[in-house]
Order: C-alpha cells, then sequence, then structure tokens
C-alpha cells in the first residue's frame, strides 16, 4: 500500500477550505446574516492553534480555553464546548495519514507479521492487531471516567484556573522526570515491546488529561512513559496511536449530545476549524517526530510554567 503523502493531502484540504470561505463571502454578499467571514477566519485561527498545541505536549483544550478568552466565537455555549472536541477530529485525521501503514491491520505488502502463511490470514498484519489491542486497553481509564463523569468534568474543570495550574505542574513534571531519564537507556526502544500493562499505566496517565484541562493528553501520556522506561520515539508514536480512539470517542460522544442540527454557520465553522487543524497537523507531527530524536521535553516544561503563570496574573488583574 503506497503512504499517503501529506502535501497532497494538505492540497485537496485545502480546495476544500476555499471553497467555504467562499461560500461564507457569497452568503454574506447576499445577506445571510447567519454566516459571516469573521467567524470563518475566528474558526481557522482556532484551527491552527489546534493543530500545533494538540501533538506538542502543551494541552490544546488548555489553549482554546484561553484563546476564546480573547477570540470569542459568536455562537451558543454548547456549540462552543462542542467544537473545541470535535475540532480535534481534524489534527486525529492527519496521524492516519501519516501512520496509516502503520496503522492499517490488513493487507500482504510489508506484512512482516501475518497470522498464517496462506489464505486469509496471510493479509492480516497481527503486530498491528496486537498493537491496537494495547491501546483499547489505555483507553480504558478515560472512557468508563469521560462516559460516567463527562458533564461534571465540563462544568467544574473547564476553566482558566484548572487550566493554569495543570499548566504549572506538568510543566515541572515534564523537568523532573527529563532530568531522573537523563543518562538512563530506555527499556523499550519499539512498539512492539510495549506490554499491556505498560499500555494501562500510560492511560492512568491519560485519564489525568481528560479530567483537568491544561494539562495535555500528549503531555501526560509521555510523561507516564518515560517513567516506566519507554523511549521518547516510542512514547510520542504511542501517543499519537492513542488519540484516534479516544478523540473520536470524545467528539461522537459530544456530537450526540449536541445533536446534528447544525445551522449554516455551525457547519462552516466547525468545517473550516477541522480542515485547518488536519493540514497544520501534518506539518507538527512531522516536526515532533524529527525533534525528539535529538532534543528532550524539558523546553516545553519551561513553556507550560510561564504561560500557567501569565494566566494566574492575567485573570488575577482581570
Amino acid at each position: 500500500m503506497p503512504k499517503a503523502s501529506p502535501t497532497a493531502f494538505s492540497i485537496l484540504i485545502s480546495q476544500d477550505l476555499t471553497y467555504i470561505l467562499k461560500y461564507a463571502i457569497i452568503a454574506t454578499i447576499y445577506g445571510r446574516k447567519e454566516i459571516t467571514m469573521i467567524e470563518i477566519i475566528k474558526s481557522i485561527i482556532l484551527g491552527i492553534v489546534e493543530g500545533i498545541t494538540e501533538w506538542l505536549p502543551i494541552s490544546s483544550t488548555g489553549h482554546l480555553i484561553l484563546v476564546d478568552e480573547f477570540l470569542k466565537l459568536k455562537q451558543s455555549e454548547d456549540f462552543k464546548k462542542m467544537f473545541d472536541v470535535v475540532i480535534q477530529l481534524g489534527a486525529i485525521m492527519a496521524v492516519v495519514v501519516i501512520f496509516w501503514h502503520k496503522l492499517w491491520p490488513f493487507g500482504k505488502k510489508e506484512n512482516n507479521a501475518p497470522l498464517s502463511d496462506k489464505g486469509f490470514g496471510a493479509y492480516i498484519k497481527k503486530d498491528i492487531f496486537q498493537m491496537w489491542f494495547k491501546v483499547l486497553a489505555a483507553c480504558i481509564p478515560a472512557a468508563v471516567v469521560g462516559l460516567l463523569f463527562d458533564d461534571w468534568i465540563d462544568e467544574h474543570f473547564y476553566n482558566p484556573w484548572t487550566v493554569a495550574v495543570a499548566l504549572i505542574v506538568f510543566g515541572i513534571a515534564f523537568i523532573i522526570v527529563e532530568n531522573w531519564n537523563k543518562g538512563r537507556s530506555p527499556k523499550v526502544t519499539d512498539i512492539s515491546q510495549l506490554t499491556y500493562k505498560a499500555a494501562f499505566i500510560i492511560g492512568m496517565f491519560q485519564l489525568i488529561a481528560a479530567v483537568f484541562p491544561g494539562t495535555s493528553r500528549s503531555g501526560a501520556t509521555i510523561v507516564g512513559a518515560l517513567m516506566i522506561g519507554i523511549s521518547r520515539t516510542v512514547a510520542a508514536e504511542f501517543t499519537f496511536y492513542l488519540a484516534v480512539p479516544v478523540m473520536f470517542g470524545a467528539s461522537l460522544l459530544k456530537l450526540a449530545k449536541f445533536g446534528l442540527d447544525f445551522s449554516g454557520t455551525e457547519l462552516a465553522v466547525l468545517a473550516a476549524g477541522m480542515i485547518t487543524a488536519f493540514v497544520v497537523s501534518l506539518f507538527v507531527i512531522k516536526f515532533l517526530m524529527g525533534y525528539i530524536k535529538k532534543h528532550d521535553f524539558k523546553v516545553f516544561g519551561w513553556y507550560r510554567i510561564v504561560l500557567g503563570a501569565l494566566v494566574i496574573l492575567y485573570f488575577a488583574i482581570k
């Protein structure tokens, strides 16, 4: 199976985004007040923020909550809560495109671990199926808590103060863990070496991010992985894979609660944000995978601490 080209997908998605923008312009010219260019532009900016912060360990949801203080979408509160989660689907699709050959468990080409030598089993990639079972094991904690307490978590923790504290706490955690990890040889250097126990432990760290916005899902899982002896590359890659079912599930939950009866404005705003997040994510993922081969995560820890302090200062004097 040929690998997907991020450039080709970017061009295709950009064409779709251009169509949305043209629609917004035409709608505005003809007096359709329910959709405006300014809302589309806001959504694109939020898509850029999402595409960058979803994969860097600095919290995408936290940044979206903070950006909303200065760049408010003129939509209902229910829509904005749904938008902050579902926009992440665009970013997740970038993972599917880039890592398709490592995620799709069927095919005879590049099948290093077939279920059997002949018949249908020769088309089943046993190692990829095993990887997906480990991803599902890691999803259990966040899935259970999300289904039971999603509304309660939104009500009590989705605010700038929680984001600021989580940014600082996990920023400090990054620096401490990286200093502790310096000079140590990782026990796991390939994703196939990851055990179900290790996957579940990583899932418990992901649960922290599911409860406290500002923690960063990727940040929490990477910190957890480093603490149990997993290499940065494997930790980041497993985090990307883990995002696929987690964010699809979270998005479906939010869509089910919001409903599918979108207005023209809501549909255009959501589509523009998701498409932008997808395009930006293609490049950010490539950058991060190259960056961690030569650098640690401490710079992100310092960024989180500074940002968290600025957030506290801003809301203290607001």
